[in-house]
């Protein structure tokens, strides 16, 4: 089936249930994703991250994971916020946490949603599908680039022209034959704020990331002490990092999130680094139910609120970390340490 029809009410039904756009790709349309992910790999730029090695091939074309896959609906769900997050950085007493991370986790909104869009379209044609929001080895952005709902910018991130680059990403494969659309061309220019604001210059080139300097893979993906080297540019960064989303030019078309449970927590937006240094494992889960940040686990997390403390150059912050010094989390203890020596420097 190839309908015309069918394809502009897949669109208005993509809307209707709060995304703010729905394009859609051939399953074919990312021939080069292999080779780029191999490279990335044999660089060792993933770090940690052996997931990505371990389910490589099924990342390097949308077959390989489904061979009966015909189309990939590629829709977007914005969440930006209402105010600039780097605005944050200058509170040194509080932590900073991703702007994606500050509500309930985006994994069950936008699954959701699509699940909603995937039935509607089930009932109507009788197809298969399958549903996917960041969890399993699907190459989301190439596909989204592919499918025109915006272009990878230097920084890797998905930019729109009319979204900015505060969006989350989800995708819907379906042995529909529906009809592709066209990819958007890269609107970067010579623009390269996002590569030049990076604190710990984790792009080797434009269009290119080294995860292993990123701080969104440092304070959410890294496991134990992070490099003595880094630490300083973590500034109180807890969770996370939007400094490269934040300056993208392209953000004046940004839209702010419309769905509440996107919105941030109460004292999510700047919380206090000597409350966080408190949390034991019991009060780190109930505190963060229901948010991405629980699957860090306390010990990362308390390890990079020392961290910040270690940053904030606020010696009235002393006894918040010292009490962390002899954690029984080895990495909290090392980062404890650290930021006790920078404080009594200071």
């Amino acid at each position: 089936m190839n309908c015309p029809d069918l394809k502009a009410r897949l669109v208005d039904e993509a809307l209707a249930a709060g995304f703010a756009s729905c394009r859609v790709t051939s399953p074919d349309s990312i021939p080069d994703v292999p080779e780029r992910l191999r490279a990335f790999l044999e660089a060792g730029r993933h770090g940690q991250m052996t997931w990505l090695e371990d389910r490589a091939a099924w990342r390097g074309t949308p077959r390989s994971l489904w061979p009966d896959v015909r189309s990939v609906i590629m829709l977007a769900e914005t969440y930006g916020p209402e105010h600039d997050p780097l605005d944050d950085l200058s509170y040194r007493d509080a932590g900073v946490v991703s702007v994606y991370a500050r509500g309930r986790d985006y994994h069950d909104v936008v699954k959701k949603r699509l699940k909603r869009l995937a039935r509607w379209l089930v009932a109507e044609t009788a197809c298969e599908v399958k549903v996917f929001v960041d969890t399993a080895p699907v190459a989301e952005k190439p596909l989204a680039a592919a499918s025109g709902l915006g272009w990878q910018g230097k920084h890797t991130n998905l930019v729109s022209r009319a979204l900015g680059n505060w969006f989350f990403l989800g995708a819907i494969f379906t042995t529909l034959e529906l009809e592709p659309d066209r990819a958007e061309a890269d609107h970067c220019g010579s623009c390269r704020r996002c590569l030049d604001i990076c604190p710990t210059d984790a792009f080797p080139a434009p269009y290119q990331l080294d995860a292993r300097r990123c701080i969104s893979y440092l304070t959410i993906e890294h496991r134990g002490p992070i490099d003595r080297d880094l630490r300083p540019g973590l500034g109180n960064r807890i969770y996370g990092c939007d400094d490269c989303l934040a300056v993208c030019p392209w953000n004046k078309f940004a839209r702010t999130g419309h769905d509440h449970r996107l919105a941030a927590r109460d004292g999510m937006d700047r919380p206090a680094l000597a409350e966080l240094a408190k949390l034991d494992d019991a009060t780190f889960r109930k505190q963060f139910s229901g948010s991405p940040i629980k699957r860090t686990g306390r010990g990362r997390f308390v390890r990079n609120v020392a961290y910040a403390i270690g940053n904030s150059a606020r010696p009235d912050l002393l006894p918040s970390v010292q009490s962390l010094v002899e954690d029984s989390d080895a990495a909290v203890a090392d980062a404890a340490r650290w930021a006790v020596e920078r404080l009594r420097d200071d």
